[in-house]
């Protein structure tokens, strides 16, 4: 049996999903639906099975996302893999080049399915005999993309057009239609003809390489700069700087797959959704007899075809009289949409950023690669945040030129450090760390560590820390 290795391509943002995807914090690292994130069930769904067998994945993400990609792994059972660091989001052509570069130095031949990680697919078996389909129509230097058969005039996806009807193996691609308008989408619905674009691409590494040789080759000599001059940094490898910056920002739709002859689609038999917009959430949840979708802490009375959906665990959301509508509350930013305009949700970000507002792009957990903190009050010379650190994990022996900070456990024990001296203190006890002083915080146990840190001083700022000694090679 073939073997495969997936390309987990995890380094994009989803726009129209605010407020819960953000920059800091994009979607596929959310759980949207199911008890698992984007992310954890695209990397679940390259597992080997009866059908597929799976080499270890190759994950192309970037460097804030490195080690929430790691956690989200580890949580899932996954522990062989490799992580590529992309110094700066250049879109999926850029991204899918790199990773054919890097697996060809072992083996030019080797399989790779690329893939987005920020999609549903409900059928793990169908996807797998997709999958097995395509390697029975992959040639030499053909690339084989995946698609699935319309439901309805959708203008926010990509569709494959094919010379003849579907069929369920490997067919000959005609061209690749990029969101298409209202009535091009309705004429294109009542044939049989088109599939929806996936986003999902099966080759060998070689072929796609050489696919940039004739579509785009300005892409090929920073790509195998940034590959050549490429580095091991703990567990990830980091791609040069320079080379990359040099990289075009482009899709692969773009690159290659619109101009390639040597392309194939087959048809995937399973419920799909790239889960773009609030509306594809809707569509997802269990949804009432009057199209109600409730999620976490929400009510309805007298409402219909809306979705409401709380994320904070301390706050309740209420709908009353509502039709159409989209109500997302978060602990620090709220939206409420008409459903009908869910692709222009992403017109949100921009109005934001342009009036200051942190909310477009910064999200209010923020995760390091020790566990994550949330802000619970800030005011003038003072701020109060939750920590959790992760079992075994520490925190930077730091300390502060603004601040001083007040410790109180919640759950489990603490190892701290303070100038000179340690200390273990469990549930309910407390320690301050005067201005200035060395102090590290360490979880001892094999279970999370949980507190409340109040900071009192003239600056409260992140970037307010000095660095002494960091396992995670942070600045």
């Amino acid at each position: 049996m073939h073997k495969v290795t997936p390309v987990l391509l995890a380094g994009g943002t989803g726009t129209r999903l605010w407020p819960l995807s953000r920059k800091s914090y994009p979607k596929q690292f959310s759980k949207l639906t199911g008890n698992h994130s984007l992310f954890q069930q695209s990397a679940e769904r390259c597992v080997s099975s009866a059908h597929m067998t799976f080499s270890e994945p190759l994950i192309m993400t970037n460097n804030e996302f490195r080690f929430i990609v790691a956690e989200q792994l580890r949580r899932i059972g996954i522990g062989n893999y490799s992580i590529m660091i992309e110094p700066k989001p250049k879109n999926t052509g850029s991204a899918i080049l790199a990773a054919a570069m890097h697996i060809a130095r072992d083996d030019p031949d080797t399989l790779c399915l690329a893939t987005p990680t920020d999609h549903i697919l409900k059928d793990r078996m169908q996807f797998h005999k997709a999958i097995q389909s395509g390697l029975e129509g992959l040639e030499k230097r053909t690339i084989v993309t995946f698609g699935v058969k319309p439901t309805r005039a959708e203008t926010g996806y990509g569709y494959i057009e094919f010379e003849s009807k579907t069929a369920d193996h490997a067919i000959k691609v005609k061209r690749f239609i990029e969101k298409p308008s209202s009535q091009v989408a309705e004429e294109m619905i009542l044939s049989e003809k088109f599939l929806w674009n996936m986003g999902i691409f099966l080759f060998r590494a070689g072929d796609m390489i050489e696919q940039f040789n004739l579509h785009y080759r300005a892409l090929l000599k920073p790509a195998e700069d940034a590959i050549l001059n490429s580095h091991e940094d703990l567990d990830f490898i980091r791609l040069d700087s320079a080379a990359w910056e040099k990289m075009a920002d482009i899709s692969i739709d773009f690159a290659i797959m619109e101009k390639s002859k040597n392309l194939v689609a087959v048809p995937y038999h399973g419920e799909w959704t790239d889960m773009g917009t609030w509306e594809s959430v809707w569509e997802q949840e269990n949804i009432s007899a009057d199209g109600l979708v409730l999620s976490g802490n929400a009510s309805a009375i007298n409402c219909s075809n809306s979705l409401l959906r709380s994320e904070g665990s301390g706050q309740h959301i209420v709908g009353v009289g509502l039709k159409n509508i989209l109500a997302i509350a978060m602990n620090d930013a709220v939206l409420v949409a008409d459903k009908d305009s869910s692709q222009s949700i992403r017109d949100v970000i921009p109005l934001l950023k342009s009036k200051g507002i942190n909310q477009a792009e910064i999200f209010p957990t923020d995760y390091r690669p020790w566990g994550w903190f949330e802000v619970l009050i800030e005011q003038k010379n003072f701020k109060v945040k939750r920590i959790l650190v992760y079992p075994k994990a520490a925190l930077s022996l730091q300390s502060h030129e603004h601040r001083s900070e007040h410790w109180v456990v919640v759950e489990g024990r603490a190892l701290i450090s303070l100038d000179s001296k340690e200390f273990v203190l469990s549930h309910s006890q407390s320690i301050s760390i005067p201005i200035g002083s060395k102090h590290r915080l360490t979880n001892v146990e094999d279970v999370p560590l949980e507190i409340i840190e109040i900071q009192m001083g003239s600056y409260l700022g992140e970037d307010d820390i000095v660095r002494y000694e960091d396992k995670y090679k942070r600045e």
